[in-house]
């Protein structure tokens, strides 16, 4: 069994056997007029700091917002925002803290299948409700938990299906002939690698090299030389942050340009990706995103214009980390509308039913909180990254070949 599966497995074992003895009551609410405290565990330093960092820009965003335009349910928001070291264990720790002995009202999810599992597991002891941004894996949904609501389109398995599509579009003679999937040993990255896999064999795309690495992989470069030894048209790698940096650097130091490259997690970063990387070597890299500045959903312009307000830059410099968590806090200001209440366990009843217009689309979820929409796929065109396909959203036509390196 691959490490980082252990790891998720240990952590929601731990998470399963959480006393309740001091529990808060999830049901019991402060007076009328009271801050609305909400518990968050965030990877600020680890493996995940850099999205981790960016989802708490997406949260602290929402509740100044919302606090400047009377609160929910007229109360303000008080966000407790504790550091995780992107680890598992100690997210559990925190959710348990924040829930017994800091007695939040409610709890945000943190950033990572690794660590969302785990941490929904103490909130589902607790009959806490998880509204949560960044943890879609198959791993996650897999413990069948009623609580969780993942709150983007689609669940990270399907993270590839629109470049796979994308590919059907295209002539046979420009197709993929061969392919390599080098993945992370993550319960987010490698399932997204193996169900593209999966689909690329049925369309006759021959298979010449796959390997999962270890978490603790820094170097990328024995592991990208095994890959492009095989000489392959097209690399979908399954990847977090660091290692999609780290696949880029080994495969411009070989000098090995393939026609066709996606990365899982990482290149879909407007910021950090070209700042990892170089802005001279983005050109032609395609990714999967949940949502983009341009689209036409609930409450996205002023969502935009609110990040511009606060930290400047351009509309597509925007991290979708940051969106995600703005979306959370903008589902749990239409349930509580809705219902009256921040009543977790009404919160989990209504969401259960309906479609819930947010910036990331109008979501709905199965009964263990898998979404039932699409991602988007984006790819960098002249140095900007931009969704490209479907065309009902595109904002530019996807190019292929990826041009040289630099170039």
């Amino acid at each position: 069994m691959a490490k980082r599966t252990k790891a998720l497995l240990a952590a929601v074992a731990a998470a399963s056997v959480v006393s309740a003895a001091v529990a808060a009551t999830a049901s019991s609410r402060p007076a009328a007029g009271q801050p609305i405290k909400i518990g968050i565990s965030l990877s600020l330093s680890g493996d995940f700091s850099d999205p981790g960092k960016a989802v708490k820009r997406g949260y602290e965003l929402w509740a100044a917002y919302v606090n400047a335009h009377g609160g929910v349910l007229g109360r303000q928001v008080q966000l407790k925002i504790v550091d995780d070291a992107s680890n598992p264990n100690q997210a559990v720790s925190n959710y348990q803290n924040l829930i017994t002995r800091d007695h939040v009202d409610l709890v945000f999810g943190p950033f990572s299948s690794l660590l969302t599992g785990p941490s929904a597991t103490v909130a589902k002891r607790y009959h806490y409700a998880f509204l949560e941004p960044a943890g879609g894996g198959p791993a996650v949904f897999a413990l069948k938990l009623n609580n969780i609501f993942f709150v983007q389109p689609a669940p990270v398995v399907k993270c590839g299906d629109s470049f796979v599509a994308y590919m059907k579009t295209l002539p046979a003679s420009q197709r993929p002939k061969t392919a390599a999937y080098p993945s992370l040993d993550d319960p987010f990255s490698s399932p997204i690698a193996d169900a593209m896999q999966s689909q690329f064999e049925k369309m006759g795309v021959k298979t010449v090299f796959k390997t999962i690495y270890p978490a603790e992989t820094t170097d990328m470069t024995p592991i990208i030389a095994k890959a492009i030894s095989k000489k392959p048209d097209m690399i979908v790698a399954g990847t977090q942050s660091q290692d999609a940096y780290g696949q880029v650097k080994a495969l411009v130091q070989a000098g090995y340009n393939p026609k066709f490259l996606f990365f899982a997690n990482g290149a879909n970063s407007p910021t950090e990706f070209p700042s990892k990387v170089g802005a001279k070597n983005v050109n032609g890299i395609f990714s999967c995103s949940d949502w983009t500045p341009a689209a036409p959903t609930s409450g996205n312009k002023l969502f935009v214009q609110q990040y511009l307000k606060k930290y400047g830059g351009n509309p597509f410099l925007i991290d979708n980390n940051s969106s995600e968590a703005w979306a959370v806090g903008q589902l749990l200001q239409l349930v509580a509308k809705k219902t009256g209440s921040i009543d977790n366990q009404k919160i989990i009843t209504a969401l259960h039913s309906g479609t819930w217009p947010t910036i990331e689309g109008n979501l709905s979820w199965n009964a263990y909180g898998e979404p039932n929409g699409q991602d988007l796929l984006v790819e960098w065109v002249n140095g900007k990254l931009v969704p490209v396909f479907p065309p009902k959203v595109a904002l530019a036509k996807p190019f292929s070949p990826k041009p040289p390196w630099g170039g």
